[in-house]
Parts: structure tokens; sequence; C-alpha cells
């Protein structure tokens, strides 16, 4: 806040400095017209900038300072340490910082703040002299009385004393915020120019008579306000800093706001502005926006397009600036682009028990195909699997969110249950979600043929085989996110079906359809704790299991399905112990996230079988239960879970390892 003025009776004038130099304390220095000619015998002049006054080494009494000539009451900085310790200036002691009186509404944002602007507290494990220390005592009082001010407590003085009788120097600051200031009148100027759908806009500047005189509750209610106008049509509307004036004899405070709305506007074309060639052109820009030409301009349109062109990875920053045109009812918007580097270049580490360990890399060009035409070529080393590959997403095809894919894969899987040699082309289309707008529905459509040389084993007698499948299916997705973060949900629910009719050409021809559905929770209990569990049921109808090739048939065990059993070691077993897979699943999670700062511990519980009839009979369960330790990165959780079979059979390890990042669900 720029501007306040106070009425002269009142005696006390508060300035911009209240609001707006909380973040930047200081003291100005006198100002001298001339230097007076050095004289060897006359006393020493104060060192200019030094800040503190050179210790009276007979003084006994505290110096009283005064504080700012506009607030009362005159705050006091009282030493509480005999004369002698107050005059070591060199010696170098440690001290600490102690916050008295401070029970107000807001205190833990006042403290906060104080924390990050003390200079006390930012140099607390340094040691220093006591001149040293009694300066920046000063500068934080000041900190703190304009902290206090800022909530809207602008009688509050602030006493500082320190301590230095024991080894440990205490630097005590006892504030007394005083009675709470609040407004008398609240009014905003000018909006009637701007007819009816301006003065809607007076909705969003939400202070009225009767709240705290606070400095970050103004502030705020005026940005809300300046987009309002921009929201109702109005893109050259000005707004003119708050002006506050302070009665310190009533504890009130007035406020008046001017606003000049200007024209209403609609959107007309858009100008793209950059550096060498642009990511993407005007058309694909369009695509994007949520807005047309002819649409009454709204700020907020304007700011989901600058989000959605940041999403994109493309660029690096983006300015959009409304520009007026002839017509003085059509406002175009100037895009302002700054190009990001496409390439990028990632790698993957993990390790499952029954999975094995596995290398990642992949390397990816995000506009190799304009407009964000992404391609990956992406490799894995593994001890149970090697895949070289490429992909295509083409983001924001042919309209905003849907994505392009297409994919060609060579890969070997050598898992328990079966060896599959398998390539695979595939191609689709699907709406997209992220974390920057995570969607409620999400779906995908698609097209996969495959041809798959695999080695299993026959079910009575364990003798080994193998066949060459050729499969052609159609994929189908549709979900639906309820909960509250795509990496790491704390509450809410997600619901997911997939169905994927396919034909074989093996022995044959004949058709089947695989069916899944997958759904979870989230639910809080307590701060830092939540519960989470999920269930999945899945079907193979119209195919009996021998014909159906090895992997594309259910399985069970491991990080992502019940932990405490390794990879595919659920289920059905031939006359050697060796999975064999089956046409139905169902499984079941429990667990209890508690997380303290950036760790956390999940205790997990988990329960599935796989069945050789057609639905799942939820009969003759395996057990497992475990605890995981979670890393919180910016990026998501990495997770490390170890589980044990409850129930386990022969041949099942007493212990199993999952490493990977995200939750389990």
């Amino acid at each position: 806040m720029r501007s306040f003025a106070s009425r002269p009776s009142m005696g006390v004038i508060l300035c911009a400095a209240s609001f707006a130099a909380i973040g930047a304390p200081g003291r100005a220095q006198p100002q001298r017209d001339s230097e007076p000619v050095l004289d060897p015998s006359s006393p020493m002049d104060a060192i200019p900038g030094f800040g503190v006054e050179w210790p009276d080494m007979d003084a006994t009494d505290a110096p009283v300072i005064e504080g700012d000539q506009g607030h009362e009451p005159t705050d006091v900085i009282a030493p509480a340490q005999p004369a002698a310790a107050t005059t070591d200036v060199a010696g170098e002691r440690r001290y600490s910082v102690v916050i008295e009186g401070l029970d107000v509404n807001g205190s833990q944002r006042v403290r906060a703040r104080f924390d990050g602007l003390s200079t006390l507290k930012q140099n607390e494990r340094e040691p220093a002299n006591t001149a040293q220390i009694d300066r920046r005592a000063r500068e934080d009082e000041t900190v703190l009385r304009d902290l206090l001010r800022s909530e809207g407590y602008y009688g509050a003085s602030v006493v500082t004393e320190v301590d230095s009788s024991s080894s440990l120097v205490r630097v005590i600051l006892r504030a007394d915020p005083g009675p709470i200031y609040q407004f008398t009148s609240v009014s905003i100027e000018g909006l009637a120019s701007g007819g009816e759908r301006a003065e809607k806009s007076a909705d969003a500047f939400t202070l009225k008579s009767g709240d705290a005189v606070n400095a970050e509750a103004v502030l705020a209610a005026t940005q809300n306000l300046r987009k309002s106008l921009g929201d109702n049509g109005f893109p050259f509307a000005r707004v003119e800093e708050p002006q506050v004036t302070i009665d310190h004899s009533e504890r009130t405070a007035s406020l008046k706001i001017k606003a000049e709305p200007g024209g209403l506007a609609r959107f007309g074309d858009i100008e793209i502005k950059s550096q060498g060639r642009p990511p993407f052109g005007k058309k694909h820009v369009w695509r994007i926006a949520r807005f047309k030409p002819g649409h009454p301009y709204n700020i907020a349109d304007v700011d989901d397009l600058r989000r959605a062109l940041i999403a994109t990875g493309l660029v690096s920053s983006v300015t959009l600036t409304p520009k007026a045109t002839s017509d003085p009812g059509v406002v175009n918007l100037e895009i302002a682009l700054e190009s990001s580097p496409p390439r990028t270049v990632a790698g993957e580490l993990g390790y499952g028990t029954g999975e094995g360990a596995r290398v990642a890399v992949s390397w990816t060009h995000r506009n190799l195909i304009r407009p964000e035409g992404e391609v990956t070529f992406r490799g894995v080393a593994g001890t149970q699997e090697q895949v070289l590959g490429a992909s295509l997403r083409r983001h924001n095809f042919k309209k905003r969110d849907q994505v392009l894919t297409a994919q060609i894969t060579a890969s070997h899987l050598n898992r328990k249950a079966f060896d599959a040699k398998t390539f695979t082309l595939g191609a689709g289309l699907e709406r997209q979600t992220n974390i920057i707008w995570q969607k409620k529905w999400i779906w995908s459509v698609g097209t996969e043929l495959l041809i798959s040389d695999e080695r299993d084993t026959i079910a009575s007698t364990g003798a080994p085989r193998r066949r060459t499948y050729y499969i052609a299916a159609l994929p189908g997705t549709l979900a639906y996110d309820g909960s509250d973060d795509l990496l790491n949900p704390m509450k809410g629910f997600r619901l997911s079906g997939r169905v994927s009719p396919e034909i074989s050409f093996r022995g044959g021809t004949f058709t089947y359809a695989r069916a899944q559905i997958d759904a979870s929770f989230y639910q809080p209990i307590g701060k830092g704790v939540v519960i989470a569990g999920r269930t999945r049921l899945g079907t193979i109808y119209g195919a009996k299991r021998d014909q159906i090739a090895p992997s594309r048939r259910y399985y069970a065990g491991g990080g992502g399905s019940v932990r405490g059993y390794g990879y595919q070691d659920i289920g059905p077993r031939d006359v050697d112990n060796t999975p064999i897979g089956g046409r139905s699943i169902a499984e079941f999670s429990l667990e209890t996230r508690i997380r303290f700062g950036d760790f956390g511990v999940v205790p997990f519980f988990d329960a599935g079988n796989i069945y050789t009839q057609v639905l799942p009979r939820i009969t003759n369960m395996r057990y497992g239960a475990g605890l995981g330790a979670r890393y919180y990165t910016n990026f998501g959780p990495i997770r490390i879970d170890v589980g044990t079979p409850l129930n386990r059979r022969k041949g099942d390890a007493r212990v199993a390892v999952y490493v990977s990042l995200g939750q389990a669900f």
C-alpha cells in the first residue's frame, strides 16, 4: 500500500512503510551540510552508519532510544546484564532469541515471518559481540512491531531486553500488541462509470466495516478487485492503491479505493512474439485457448492460456498482454514466448523381488514433429526384462488435452510363468491428465497388433513348450479421478475400467475379451495420517486359459499387487510349482500412510488370488503384510516396501522388497 494519511488532530501519520517496508527494516542516517575542520583535540564523532552508540564505560542505566515519532508508546531497550558485561564489545558469545507476549490472532504467521526477516535469527548460530547483538536487537524490534501492525495492531510496542548474566546471552523481545484496529468504513469509488457489470466487481473486494486493519487482507482484496474487473470484461481497468486513514485515538481506520473500469471488450486476434522460431504457431495457440475471437474478454481465460502454454514444456516463460485496437470494443492478445530446451534425457532404476533389477534410459524431443509432437526412444536393461522402443505423443491433437499416440516396441520378458519375445505396433487417442490440470474424467481408445513367441509349461506335466501368437486388440479405458492429488492423493477416490476385445490367430481364429475394474479411496484421519485402500477385479471371457497367450493372462504378486509375494507367485501352478496364470483376478489392499516432514512410514495389508474360472470367487486368498518407508520429493514420494507372506506356500520367499517412485496406488 503506497499512500496513507491521518487526520492532523490525531497527531499520528502512518505512511506506506507500515505495509510496504516490513521486509526491509532500517534506519535513516542524518545528513550533513558541510564537513567541520579537523581538530586533533576534539572528541570523536559518532561513526556514520554504525547503528549503535559507542558504549559508555561508566554507564549503569539502560539507554532510552526514541521510537518512531508517529507511534505510541515509546519503545525501550533495557539490557538486564551488569554494566561490565555490556561493555564487552570485542568478546563474542552465542545467544538465543525469545519472543514473549505474542498471544494474538495470526501469531503463528507473525512468528514465521519474523523468523524469515530477523537479523538475530539469521545469525543465531554465529557468535557475536555485545555491540552486534544490541544492533540486531534494535533492528528486530522494528521488524516485530511492523509485523504486528501489518496484522492490525497499530498500537503495538516492543521492549527488548538483552540478558547476558549466563554463558548464553538471551535476547528477549517482549511484545505488547494492544487492541486490534478495525475499519469503520470501506468505500470503492468509480465503478459506476463501467455500468452494472463493473459494479458487480465490488463484491470481490471482501473487506467491510468491522474487519481488522490487516495489510495482507487489504492487498489481497485489492488484487481480487483487479482480477474481477478483468473477469467481467474490462482489460484496461485501473485500480489505485488503497488510501487508509488511521485514527489512533479511536483505534479505528477508514479505507477508500478508486477504480477506473474503462470500456468492455471482446477478444480479437492473437499475436505471437518470440526470439527465433516459436515452438508453435497461432493456429495451435487458438486450439489450446478456451476462448474464441468475439468472446467477452476474461482475465481468467488469459491466465488459463498462460498456464497451458507453460504446461507444454516447450516454453520457459510467457507473457500475455492485452493490446488495444482501432475498435474500442476489441482487444488483441500479444503473447511473448521464450522457448525452453526441447530435449530431455532421463534414467530410471528399480528393483522388485521376483522382477529383479532394471535400468531404463530414454531420450525425448518434445517438438520433433511440430506442433507438440513428442518423440521418445527408450531402452530397458534388466535381469528379467529387455526393451527397445520408440513412441510418439502428439499433445493437444485436434483439440485441447487430446493426445494422439503411436508406439513400436521389441521386448524380451523372462518371467517365472513365461518367456516372451514380442514385437508390438500400437496407436491410440486419449484424454490426458496432469499435475497442473488433474482431470476428473479421462479415457483412451486404441488398437494394438503384436507377434509374440512365448514359452510356458503344460500344467498337467510341467513339460515346456513354445508357441507363436498373432493378436489384434482394441483396448479402451474410462476413469474417474476424484482424488486431491495425482502423485500423492490424501483424500477422495478413483474408479477406472478397462476393456480389450482381442482376436488370436494361433491354431485358428478365436476371440475373447479382457476386462478389469480398479477402485481406490483415500481418507485423512488426522494430521499427516491417511487411510488408503484399493480393489481390483478382472476377467477374461470367451476362451480357455490354455488358448490365451501366457503374457495376456492374469497374474498376482509384487509391488503393485499383493506385497510380500514375488511377481507372479500367486495363483495356479503346474506340477513343478511354476505359475501358469489364470482367467480372473481379485485383489485388495489397505494401508496407513503416516507422514512426518519429508519422511513417512506405511504399514500395509494386502490380499489377492488368481482363478482359472471366468469370474473371481474371492476364496483361498493369499495375504501379505509389511512396512514401507517414504521420502517425499517435489515430484512424488520415493517408495521402499518390505513385506512378508502370511500364508506362504512352498517356494514363496519369506521377505520381499520393492523400490519405486510413487505410492503403491
